[in-house]
């Protein structure tokens, strides 16, 4: 019952408050222990005979003291008593464990060199024990979700996206200011999704990141900031900040931008209010909370010939309708070289076509569109986006669009009718005048593109 001290992100740990930690550690350890340990049922055992001791099916769980700390000290004039700073992980041990197919549980109680028992962070100890075992996943459970701005759940942000988010709102969050500081002002360049040369042939790079830090934490030593101090780069989260969730999960957002610069390739935000969460984030395509990923998860692209029959199938559907024009396989294939896509995890999922017109440097835009269970995610918005940078890279000064059904949606995004005389001569001879198309045009501004991965995002 007694209310916790806070001195910015740490808890202050008096003898009365270890106590109750240890309590609760050790009560959340054994109650993690028994849901993971339950055996087979009687009447399975029975039916297929098995008569022994069958007492091992429990060692499937491991925990113990894989967990150094060392005491956080006074810092600032704040005595944290027994806080403790995560210094050690024993990373032989844990991977011994998991070898074994155990599932290694480890708590926030550290153990200092000198025999104390220290509490340490949750989150710190986390990040410790991610960038230590090199993970390939980090998983967060919280209290709520990451919505964008239209308030629709996140579900995917490139490591690029989440910095640039982190660094724009770095003034609101304690945690958040440490992420810049540590990461570097200036340490962080961004490929701007420009065509680059790759064996003679050319490619596109979306959200390309290039970073010259890479998160540490020395085993033994603990995180370091270079000049032997640890501590500092550790992510805590805690206090004022964490309690009032004033600044929704920005903190969370910061830990897991940071280890992924450590080598982790994913880490999972997830609410754990809703039942399920953890399951439905790891075992279906597009989960249940928010994915920040070094990988390609998601990835815009040039489409490339295997792509075709995954184009086919967002497209047949709009054909048929009458919403895009009907294209043969042949002229589809041809085409393929002008089409962009977005691949999420193996599977194409929206896809778009620019058409240059050099001599007037202009380009038409044609067939976006987005796989039906995509929809309403904001797909649209960001294909449209790297359409609009790809226009840009090639020298073009505006893009137009040939549409029946979809004239309100590009409206809203800058779009203006035209008449026929906008459109290149070359284009006017082609168009199909039977369909009565409605014509639209946008000039493009290159100080305006490019913005929405810093400002698309809304944390609650």
């Amino acid at each position: 019952g007694k209310k916790a001290n806070y001195g910015g992100r740490y808890r202050i740990t008096d003898s009365d408050s270890l106590d109750a930690a240890m309590e609760a550690a050790g009560r959340i350890r054994l109650t993690i222990e028994a849901k993971l340990s339950p055996g087979p049922p009687m009447l399975d055992l029975r039916r297929h005979g098995v008569n022994g001791r069958w007492h091992e099916i429990s060692d499937n769980v491991a925990s113990g003291n894989f967990l150094g700390a060392k005491r956080r000290g006074v810092v600032g004039g704040i005595d944290y008593g027994f806080t403790g700073e995560v210094k050690k992980i024993d990373v032989s041990r844990i991977k011994e464990r998991l070898d074994r197919d155990s599932i290694v549980v480890v708590s926030n109680m550290g153990y200092s060199s000198s025999g104390e028992v220290l509490n340490c962070n949750t989150y710190e100890v986390a990040t410790a024990c991610a960038l230590a075992i090199e993970a390939d996943k980090l998983i967060c459970v919280v209290d709520g979700q990451i919505y964008d701005e239209h308030g629709r759940v996140n579900r995917f942000m490139s490591i690029e996206e989440a910095d640039m988010l982190i660094r724009t709102r770095a003034k609101q969050s304690e945690t958040a200011a440490n992420y810049v500081k540590v990461v570097g002002e200036e340490d962080i360049s961004y490929a701007h999704n420009f065509p680059i040369k790759e064996e003679k042939e050319q490619v596109w790079v979306g959200r390309d990141f290039v970073s010259d830090y890479t998160a540490s934490f020395r085993n033994g030593v603990g995180f370091n900031n270079g000049n032997g101090l640890s501590g500092e780069q550790g992510f805590a989260i805690g206090g004022a900040e964490r309690l009032s969730r004033s600044n929704g999960y920005l903190s969370e957002l910061a830990a897991a931008a940071y280890v992924c610069h450590g080598g982790v390739q994913r880490v999972h935000i997830i609410d754990g209010t809703v039942g399920g969460s953890l399951l439905l984030e790891l075992f279906t395509r597009d989960g249940a909370g928010t994915l920040i990923a070094r990988d390609m998860y998601e990835g815009t692209r040039t489409a490339r010939e295997e792509d075709f029959s995954g184009i086919r199938k967002i497209l047949r559907p709009l054909e048929e309708s009458g919403v895009l024009v009907q294209r043969t396989d042949k002229e589809l294939l041809e085409a393929l070289k002008s089409f962009i896509v977005v691949e999420r995890d193996g599977s194409i999922i929206a896809c778009a076509a620019l058409f240059p017109f050099f001599e007037d440097k202009s380009g038409e835009v044609a067939a976006i569109a987005v796989s039906e269970e995509c929809r309403g995610q904001g797909q649209g918005d960001k294909l449209l986006d790297y359409v609009e940078k790809k226009a840009l890279s090639l020298g073009l000064e505006k893009i137009f669009l040939l549409t029946t059904r979809t004239a309100d949606w590009f409206v809203r995004r800058g779009f203006k009718e035209c008449s026929v005389e906008s459109i290149p001569v070359k284009r006017r001879k082609r168009i199909n005048l039977s369909r009565g198309s409605k014509y639209y045009i946008k000039r493009l501004q290159p100080a305006e593109i490019g913005h929405m991965a810093a400002n698309n995002f809304a944390l609650k």
